[in-house]
């Protein structure tokens, strides 16, 4: 059942490729920003059994930057930051947990929802977009989405407060 699954997904995957190649040959690809969202802490807790939202403002700082993307020297910055964050909120050992499978499990090379430069589409041109530093018309999109991008993180600190109230 799993291997069927698993087989099902790739092929999933390679259609996918397939199509985005296939367009992209029809017409060039201006590569569009989706808006800023974000999970928290994407497949893993937000926080400990008493604080439950305790390092979640950590992952959503992080997620900003991985919806924008840009260099590996960059990625690893944010992935610093990150383990940084978490680690005054959370501990030292969570910290260097979460920075292991985010440094190790977030390239740009991975279709996954939460890879580094997740706001752009995952194929430009045929290839993956990878490490890119974006063009001042990428980052005009960039500063047009800013605005809601902020609010949508002010909204998520109000809806998960770092601190349980008593």
């Amino acid at each position: 059942m799993r291997v069927s699954c698993l087989l099902a997904g790739l092929s999933l995957m390679l259609l996918s490729i397939s199509v985005q190649q296939a367009s992209a040959q029809l017409a060039p690809h201006v590569n569009k920003l989706k808006p800023f969202t974000t999970d928290g802490c994407s497949v893993w807790i937000d926080g400990t059994v008493t604080n439950p939202y305790l390092w979640r403002h950590c992952c959503v700082a992080h997620d900003i930057a991985y919806w924008i993307g840009g260099t590996n020297l960059q990625r690893n910055q944010a992935d610093e930051d990150l383990l940084a964050c978490v680690s005054d909120v959370g501990g030292k050992a969570m910290g260097n947990y979460m920075y292991f499978f985010v440094s190790t499990g977030g390239g740009p090379f991975l279709m996954t929802p939460y890879r580094w430069g997740y706001g752009w589409d995952f194929l430009e041109q045929g290839r993956p977009r990878g490490y890119k530093v974006p063009t001042a018309a990428e980052w005009d999109q960039i500063n047009a989405l800013l605005p809601l991008a902020e609010k949508t993180i002010a909204e998520d600190a109000i809806k998960h407060p770092a601190r349980v109230k008593k």
